[in-house]
Parts: C-alpha cells; sequence; structure tokens
C-alpha cells in the first residue's frame, strides 16, 4: 500500500525545503479545491483532498517530517494505511482548526464554522442619537448641545475590571488564547470549530476578584455634554459623526464614533429639494396687471422685486444665490424660485363690486391690435 502512494511534498506541490508558511498555503489552496462540501459526488476531489490532508498531516509535524525524510511512506504503515488514509494522522492541532476554519469561512460564509475573535485591541462601537433643529438652522448651521450617557475608562481598576491590588488570571479553559478548538467528525474525517471562549469571552483572562466600583467590566458611566457643530446646509436624515465619542474599545482599542441624525423641522412657507428652495407668493390683480414693486420673503431676509406689468398667474421668478450652501462650500449656495399666484378676492362690498363693474365696461369695447373685441369680465 505504501509503494501506491505519492511523494508528500509532491503532492502538494513544494519543494523538500519548503518552511511551514508555504506548507500551509500549498495545502490550503488544495482544500479548497478539493473539499467535499465544495465538490459534492465527486469521488475523486474526494479522494485528492484526503490526500492533500494527509500530506499536510505529516509534513506540518516536524518529528512526523523528520520520520518521513528517513523512511518514506513505511514509517506510517502501522496507521497511515487505515481505511480512508487517516488512521494514524492528527487532524485535532490548533494549526489544522485554523486552516479548516479559513476553507469552511470561504465555502459556507461563515456558515459551518465560528472562528473565535481575537483577545487583541479591538474598536468600540459606534453610537446613534438623533437631534432636531429648524429649517433656518439647517441652512446657515449651529452649534448644538446634546447630553448622553458614555462610558469611560474605570478610575479605580484602569479598566482592567480586577479589584485595586489584584490582576486578571490567565483563563484556564482556553489558555489565555481566547478561543476553544472543538472537535467534530464529518464523512471525510474530523474538522476542527474555532469559537469564542465561553469563560473570559475572548480576552483570555479572568477576573476573580471584580472592582466594587466598575464591577468587573472596566468602565464607569457618566452623563456627559457634548457640542455638535451642524454644518450649513445639512438635509434631513443626514448624520454628523464626532470621532471618538462612541464606546470605548477592548484591550486598548481606540473609541468609536458618536453619529448624530438630524431632523429639519418644516417651514411654513419655505419647501426644499437639496439646494433650491420653493415658495409662493400671492399678488393682487392690480398689481399683475399695472406691474410694481412687493416683497419677498427668503432665508435672508425680505428682498423687494418688480414685477412686470400684464403678469400672469403662476408666473416662476428665480432668486439667483438666494437658496440653499452646499456642504462643501457654504459659499456656494442654490437658488430661491418664486411662483407668483394673483389672489382673487373673495369677499367684496359695493363698492368694490362698482369699481370692477366700471372696469370691466371700460374693457368691454377696447379690442386689442389687429384683434377682436374683449368680452366683460361679468359677461
Amino acid at each position: 500500500m505504501a509503494e501506491s502512494k505519492r511523494d508528500y511534498y509532491e503532492v502538494l506541490g513544494v519543494p523538500k525545503d519548503a518552511d511551514d508558511a508555504a506548507l500551509k498555503k500549498a495545502y490550503r489552496v488544495l482544500a479548497k479545491k478539493y473539499h467535499p462540501d465544495a465538490n459534492p459526488g465527486d469521488a475523486e476531489a474526494e479522494a485528492k483532498f484526503k490526500e492533500a490532508s494527509e500530506a499536510y498531516s505529516v509534513l506540518s509535524d516536524p518529528e512526523k517530517r523528520r520520520q518521513y525524510v528517513q523512511f518514506g511512506h513505511a514509517a506510517f504503515e502501522g496507521g497511515a494505511g487505515g481505511p480512508g488514509g487517516f488512521g494514524g494522522f492528527d487532524f485535532n492541532s490548533a494549526d489544522m482548526g485554523d486552516i479548516f476554519g479559513d476553507i469552511f469561512g470561504d465555502i459556507f460564509g461563515g456558515g459551518r464554522t465560528s472562528r473565535g475573535r481575537s483577545n487583541g485591541p479591538m474598536r468600540g462601537a459606534n453610537l446613534r442619537t438623533g437631534i432636531r433643529i429648524t429649517f433656518e438652522e439647517a441652512i446657515f448651521g449651529c452649534q448644538k448641545e446634546i447630553e448622553l450617557t458614555l462610558k469611560d475608562e474605570c478610575q479605580s481598576c484602569h479598566g482592567t475590571g480586577a479589584k485595586p491590588g489584584t490582576s486578571p488570571v490567565t483563563c484556564p479553559k482556553c489558555n489565555g488564547k481566547g478561543k476553544i478548538v472543538y472537535t467534530q467528525q464529518s464523512f471525510f474525517g474530523q474538522v476542527q470549530n474555532v469559537q469564542t471562549c465561553p469563560d473570559c469571552r475572548g480576552t483570555g483572562t479572568i477576573i476573580k476578584e471584580k472592582c466594587p466600583d466598575c464591577y468587573g467590566t472596566g468602565y464607569t458611566s457618566s452623563k456627559k455634554k457634548i457640542q455638535v457643530t451642524v454644518p450649513a446646509g445639512i438635509d434631513n436624515g443626514q448624520s454628523i459623526r464626532i470621532a471618538g465619542k462612541g464606546e470605548p474599545g477592548v484591550n486598548g482599542g481606540e473609541r468609536g464614533d458618536l453619529l448624530v441624525e438630524v431632523t429639519v423641522s418644516r417651514h411654513p412657507i419655505f419647501k426644499r429639494q437639496e439646494t433650491t428652495i420653493f415658495s409662493t407668493v400671492p399678488i393682487s390683480f392690480a398689481t399683475a396687471a399695472l406691474g410694481g414693486t412687493i416683497k419677498i420673503k427668503t432665508v435672508d431676509g425680505d428682498v423687494d422685486y418688480e414685477v412686470k406689468p400684464g403678469t400672469q398667474t403662476d408666473t416662476k421668478v428665480r432668486l439667483r444665490g438666494k437658496g440653499v450652501p452646499t456642504l462643501r462650500n457654504k459659499n456656494i449656495r442654490g437658488d430661491h424660485y418664486v411662483t407668483l399666484v394673483v389672489s382673487v378676492p373673495e369677499k367684496l362690498n359695493e363698492e368694490q363690486k362698482e369699481a370692477l363693474r366700471r372696469f370691466d365696461d371700460a374693457m368691454n369695447g377696447i379690442a386689442p391690435e389687429g384683434g377682436k373685441k374683449k368680452r366683460g369680465l361679468f359677461k
């Protein structure tokens, strides 16, 4: 049986002086390519996967590699020739578990294995809150103060969570690694499942005597006031990021950020679309017919506008640079569009009615140049 096997170096496609990194890289490629779960029902792929796994199990172990170099396959005839080719080889090492974890993660998107989180520095989570501002504050920007409950490093234990005078001890369950390697039996052999240590929760340490001030968490909470700079031109639903005001990091990691979502109150006159403002202004019939100066409300205050004689209802007026500033440059602003609507009075006294009748009579019989006579307003 031993003579029928291929050379282990040939199986992995590496030279005989290959180091551990080269062996692992070569095996990772082959294992991912020929893994049975990636090739269901393919007996040839399963055989190649077992062959590569057997080769890596031997060459990655210094003692077994020495024996293989000296005696070849004969060094393992007592176990390797068993059913499936796995009898004398150890697939339970943390190194194999790490490789299988990567393979399963690539094939199943993390569905089959749970990789233990690192017990190194980890960035804190982001926090979210919200503020409400007026329409004008969104246009020109403003300063707002908010109050939040934030966590800070405990001053008594300096973030260790241990009672002053004591220190956290190495977790006996994971030996300080922060993760546990579980062995599972599969149809193609034993595989590894790496999970976060349930005792130390991935930190690698256990607190025997907890700090009385923070109850072993390493953090204390307190209310703090934070100044929020709202930029000119911000729109409803957008968020402001304040760096370093989120949750504290783990194991010396940096703090997360604070995301402040902005809600802009509606304005009774103005409507906004990106950097453009819209409004409607009523004008009298006389002003529309004769022309005249009117005042138009803008976010910058009232501006005078000269209405042209004969202006029709729904005429649109463009006020350049009276819109919303851009977020990138507050000096660059959009426009303000005003719709002029001729206002028709709903209630008239007798004097006003008589005046309109006289006007109508005056208009009746006056024909435009080259046209027919106009009918009166009340005809």
